[in-house]
């Protein structure tokens, strides 16, 4: 079964990039992230998450540019996975106008905070850099719809989890995504903070 209820221009550029039908996981996935729930995707490498994140940032997106302020935020845990992401979402925001900015410490802070200021629909971030953004008024999420993170154990590993919690804290009608190749500690330490009601979709 093909990709469907899809953006079109989100559809046109599955298939331009060699994705015909969605994995397991992701049969399960889109739809209840297109939902609206909070939810905990669980399955191993390769089962199709990095995409999943994608494809329901560009559809939550509408596939187009809103405003200057972000409306998706995603954790990664440093640059290379940055960079990684970011290329792939070029591959499928063709043609969307969709804007997308990495963040992370091995660049300038300045010309960080430059680039969210020029206009932003999705931001790339390591936790300790867009904490500081954040703290030094250095990016609006007044607009934020999205905050996803790309793997739980990361962020309990570092100990990011409050950090993401005070963010998540303040803001209002988002929802929220997190992504682990297992149910790892990080699952259980997040789930009381601000995933307490979302829904675990696991292969």
């Amino acid at each position: 079964m093909p990709f469907k209820k899809l953006e079109p221009q989100l559809l046109e550029n599955l298939s331009g990039n060699g994705f015909e039908e969605p994995t397991p996981f992701q049969k399960l996935a889109i739809s209840k992230i297109k939902s609206g729930i909070d939810m905990f995707g669980i399955g191993p490498k390769g089962c199709g998450k990095t995409t999943t994140i994608i494809i329901n940032t560009i559809q939550k997106l509408k596939a187009k540019p809103i405003g200057d302020n972000p409306r998706a935020l995603i954790f990664v845990k440093d640059k290379q996975a940055a960079d990684f992401l970011a290329l792939t979402f070029e591959k499928l925001i063709y043609h969307t106008g969709l804007r997308v900015v990495t963040v992370n410490e091995e660049h300038n802070l300045e010309k960080q905070k430059d680039a969210i200021y020029l206009g932003s629909d999705v931001v790339i971030a390591t936790p300790k850099r867009l904490s500081k953004l954040y703290f030094l008024n250095g990016i609006n999420l007044t607009q934020l719809q999205l905050l996803i993170i790309e793997d739980s154990e990361f962020v309990i590993r570092n100990n990011f989890h409050t950090t993401i919690d005070r963010i998540s804290e303040s803001l209002t009608k988002c929802q929220h995504l997190v992504f682990s190749d297992k149910r790892d500690n990080g699952i259980a330490k997040l789930k009381p903070l601000f995933m307490k009601r979302a829904q675990f979709v696991e292969v």
